[in-house]
């Protein structure tokens, strides 16, 4: 009966984290924040996490310093000391530990790295509740993408996000978050039949890049080329984020309703469906192809 209390706790501690990351962030803060012990505090989010708080705050350091040094320049030092560490060689070292390469040449020369992606433990759990009857509104616009590439993990037989962290593993999302998205993020697809391989998955899940791109292609990954094409974005309203399966079943029950013969248009088959991370302050996006 305990269980829910203490994710809930460990989510504050998450939460924390995340708001201060940059700050000294001690167990006794944790304890304070999660109202529990220090000690009962530090068993309850290794539990939950799989990490000890020390190695969860330090990857999430370290990877939030990867993407500074791929995005600004900046002085090794500067991210160093701006993410807490207390020098410059510890820095040093902690990021050849993590991402297997030195961080002034990760500046130099950024390459696709496993992230640490910190996903919430009262978000593991998926409850599907029943939709609402009067929908709350989705906002519709029409929105152009250019020819590009995307580079790509497939699946087995997923059909949608969840099936594919089961097959492939969740790790895959903190790899695409440090290429340089075309569009700042990255993307789930669920491919038309022409671009998936034989005894792969439907639903992929990647990152677009310039249709120029010749960077590094992680291994495991394909890259597609995907024409300039017209899409209709769909976009829910701001949702808790306890409540993301619910927002995405609003949005596809309107997109089901949605006849594109109003706007002029149809359905383009020929290019991906696609899917935008859940968050919370903007509401669930689904963009779909037309023509």
């Amino acid at each position: 009966m305990q269980e829910q209390p203490h994710i809930d706790a460990v989510q504050r501690m998450q939460d924390y984290i995340e708001a201060h990351i940059t700050e000294n962030i001690t167990l006794a803060d944790l304890a304070k924040i999660s109202l529990y012990s220090p000690w009962y505090s530090y068993r309850l989010f290794s539990e939950h996490t799989g990490l000890t708080p020390a190695d969860y705050i330090r990857r999430l350091r370290l990877s939030k310093s990867a993407l500074k040094l791929r995005d600004f320049s900046c002085k090794i030092a500067d991210v160093a000391f701006e993410m807490g560490f207390s020098s410059v060689d510890g820095y040093q070292r902690a990021f050849f530990r993590e991402f297997n390469c030195n961080p002034r040449e990760y500046a130099q020369r950024p390459v696709p790295l496993y992230l640490f992606t910190p996903y919430g433990v009262r978000y593991r759990t998926i409850e599907r509740r029943p939709i609402m009857e009067n929908l709350r509104n989705v906002f519709i616009q029409i929105t152009e993408k250019p020819a590009r590439k995307v580079i790509i993990k497939r699946g087995i037989k997923a059909a949608d996000y969840f099936s594919y962290c089961e097959e492939v593993g969740c790790d895959v999302w903190g790899l695409l978050q440090s290429i340089k998205a075309l569009e700042g993020e990255p993307v789930c697809l669920w491919l038309p039949p022409k671009y998936i391989k034989p005894q792969t998955s439907e639903y992929v899940q990647g990152v677009e890049v310039s249709a120029d791109y010749s960077g590094e292609i992680p291994e495991g990954f394909d890259v597609i080329e995907l024409p300039a094409a017209k899409y209709i974005k769909f976009q829910g309203e701001p949702f808790e984020e306890e409540n993301y399966c619910q927002a995405i079943e609003e949005v596809q029950a309107a997109i089901q309703k949605y006849d594109p013969a109003s706007a002029g248009l149809e359905w383009d088959n020929s290019n991906p469906k696609i899917q935008l991370e859940p968050v919370g302050t903007r509401g669930y996006i689904e963009l779909l192809p037309v023509k």
